[in-house]
């Protein structure tokens, strides 16, 4: 497997402990974490070649945050340093019927001020044979827009094959770019789309229902919209209240629809980044297997992230091939 390319901010997190509020304790734990480095750390537990790029601050806790992804087999050579604080954002974790809550620092963050002369992507990309991309990242600044869309053109020219996770957050876009038209812009530049009925109808500015068969319409304007794009995948999530999910998925590649069964999460330990971890499963299932069980992969891999403290899924491939094969039981493996 080729090296898979991530770019995105590298944001600290910081929780109390166990499902406390902030005014209950007064002891917190610390993860690093960020949509796009989450995904490449996925990848790399799977056994692939992964590159993040990012600005990180330029002290001690800049060099803890490297020193965390390099333990996980992620290169960080295209990670520049910058005057500026690393982001950070402060969760309280959910439990039964109350939601999580989260507030975010990265206004004025080290990544913040990333622009495309701060990036070599040519360099960065000589290796590379897929890029990730999320909405999050265009979202922030207009430097990161502009260096995104820099990496993505020459992904492109490069022949690099271009996932594109068009997350859409209102209260994100703070600078002045239309929404809409910059998800536009890059994904033109993609081939596979990571999203569902929400993402299509943001885009487009349609209505599309939740149903398989608007699905398929939904999924197929989508593709002769942007010519480049190949497959559809949607990762679907029903709740019974916070801590009891299931998770499906759904695919549509211009000629077949498949739909996986639902995986229950009846108690989740962790619910952020299970988004993140399905399309790390799917990265890594498309370049393994075929379209169908690369869905299966990354329905599994989302639902095992649940099980996980921190931002990052841990799991590897024999543990996700284990649930495909039905070993849902939690039993001991000696």
């Amino acid at each position: 497997m080729n090296q898979v390319i991530t770019f995105g901010e590298v944001l600290m997190r910081i929780s109390p402990r166990g499902n406390k509020k902030f005014m209950q304790s007064n002891m917190v734990e610390f993860y690093f974490g960020g949509t796009e480095l989450n995904v490449g750390i996925s990848i790399a537990n799977f056994g692939g070649k992964v590159k993040h790029i990012s600005a990180v601050s330029d002290d001690f806790i800049g060099d803890t945050a490297l020193s965390y992804i390099r333990k996980f087999g992620v290169s960080t050579s295209s990670i520049v340093r910058s005057k500026r604080p690393l982001g950070v954002y402060f969760l309280e974790v959910e439990a039964v019927m109350r939601p999580s809550k989260i507030s975010y620092n990265r206004s004025h963050s080290s990544f913040s001020e990333i622009v495309p002369a701060m990036v070599d992507w040519e360099k960065a990309l000589r290796k590379g044979s897929w890029m990730h991309w999320t909405g999050i990242t265009p979202a922030l600044t207009k430097g990161a827009f502009d260096t995104l869309k820099e990496g993505l053109v020459l992904a492109r020219e490069k022949g690099l094959t271009v996932s594109a996770d068009p997350t859409y957050r209102s209260g994100l876009w703070q600078y002045g770019q239309d929404p809409k038209t910059a998800l536009i812009e890059l994904l033109h530049l993609s081939t596979i789309f990571i999203g569902g009925i929400n993402e299509i109808n943001e885009v487009l500015g349609t209505d599309f229902s939740y149903s398989n068969e608007d699905f398929i319409e939904a999924s197929q304007r989508i593709m002769d919209t942007f010519p480049s794009i190949e497959k559809v995948f949607d990762k679907i999530r029903t709740s019974k209240n916070s801590s009891w999910h299931q998770i499906r998925a759904r695919m549509w590649n211009g000629s077949e629809f498949r739909e996986t069964q639902d995986l229950d999460i009846t108690h989740i330990v962790d619910r952020i980044g299970t988004g993140d971890a399905f399309a790390a499963g799917l990265i890594y299932g498309l370049q393994q297997y075929d379209d169908y069980k690369a869905m299966l992969f990354a329905s599994a891999a989302c639902a095992l992230k649940h099980t996980y403290e921190g931002d990052v899924n841990l799991t590897n491939v024999d543990e996700v091939i284990s649930i495909i094969d039905g070993n849902i039981s939690g039993r001991f493996v000696r």
